[in-house]
């Protein structure tokens, strides 16, 4: 499998002020101004998709509809933008792929576990069911297993 090692030297020399390391997954780490990558990878659209994050700025958000719009604007930016500097391409089916990963992610936080309705997001890690009122809290769950816990 190729390596993306030749794009993160460019990456690298484009943007000193950031730490490229390797890791078991792509991620952007804001406190560390690090882009994480699995080196035995040769997904360079996803090593361009967190260089996005951390090009945009972003750290932190409120609410779980919030993390969506993130991931959109940080794909909409590596295709648009940071690919074509690099000559490499992003799809938009690997786009798509990637944002259904984050639209089932909210869809399954969102569920009552009492009534199996969907319910809204109140404050930060907590929902609340509009058909039988009962209240949840998430765990952050993108790399584990969901877990919902009634308040």
């Amino acid at each position: 499998m190729p390596s993306i090692t030749s794009l993160i030297v460019k990456l690298q020399k484009d943007y000193p002020k950031l730490t490229f390391a390797e890791g078991d997954d792509f991620r952007w780490s804001p406190a560390d101004k690090a882009i994480i990558y699995r080196k035995d990878s040769d997904d360079a659209a996803s090593l361009l998709h967190e260089l996005s994050h951390a090009i945009l700025g972003h750290e932190n958000y409120k609410k779980d509809i919030s993390l969506i719009e993130m991931e959109r604007d940080a794909w909409h930016n590596a295709k648009e933008i940071t690919a074509p500097l690099y000559d490499e391409v992003i799809t938009d089916e690997i786009i798509e792929e990637a944002l259904d990963s984050y639209r089932d992610w909210l869809h399954a936080r969102s569920i009552c576990p009492a009534c199996q309705a969907t319910g809204i997001q109140t404050k930060k890690g907590e929902y609340r069911c509009l058909a039988c009122r009962t209240q949840w809290r998430v765990n952050e769950a993108r790399v584990c297993e969901l877990r919902r816990y009634t308040i």
